[in-house]
């Protein structure tokens, strides 16, 4: 279960928006291939353990604030990471760090290690949140912050254009 660091953050924001709703094994296993997974074989079980997992991560994107954040990375680091290792599978991955038990450990414990260590790198280089929640009442979906500038609230221009145009027409009396 090799990904490259950078990749991440953004393979924690997929795989928590296919496990945060009704995960099925082919929907998490095709996020997986899309971020490199060679084919992956997932059972019910597999399904649940990563959305156990899922639940946990998605407890940084709810943090209020870095020093929030950095606490609930703690917590998941002290719970399921092992001391740093290098590891490239045997088959020619290309090096990368670990901080989880095994290369062929649980599922649930690898999406929680190896997202923790992308989301606190992150943390620690933009000295803020490394995501959020989508502010839309009606999606809620977390997202990494990938970029300068002002901060996000929403996870997508769809999004934040439906709750401006909601709150333009709450201004205006109009409703729908």
């Amino acid at each position: 279960m090799a990904f490259p660091h950078r990749d991440s953050v953004q393979r924690a924001v997929d795989l928590l928006n296919v496990l945060l709703g009704d995960p099925d094994p082919v929907a998490v296993a095709r996020v997986l291939r899309e971020h490199g997974e060679p084919e992956p074989s997932l059972s019910e079980e597999d399904v649940a353990e990563l959305r156990a997992a899922a639940l946990e991560l998605r407890e940084v994107f709810a943090a209020p604030d870095v020093a929030s954040a950095a606490s609930v990375l703690n917590r998941l680091f002290a719970a399921y990471a092992r001391p740093p290792r290098l590891t490239d599978h045997e088959d020619g991955y290309g090096w990368h760090l670990h901080v989880d038990a095994a290369d062929d450990g649980p599922w649930g414990a690898w999406l929680v290690t190896s997202s923790a260590l992308g989301l606190a790198s992150r943390l620690a280089e933009r000295q803020d949140v490394p995501g959020a929640l989508c502010a839309s009442p009606s999606c809620g979906k977390p997202f990494a912050h990938t970029g300068g500038g002002s901060p996000r609230r929403y996870c997508s221009p769809r999004c934040a254009t439906r709750e401006r145009v909601a709150a333009h027409r709450a201004a205006r009396g109009v409703t729908q």
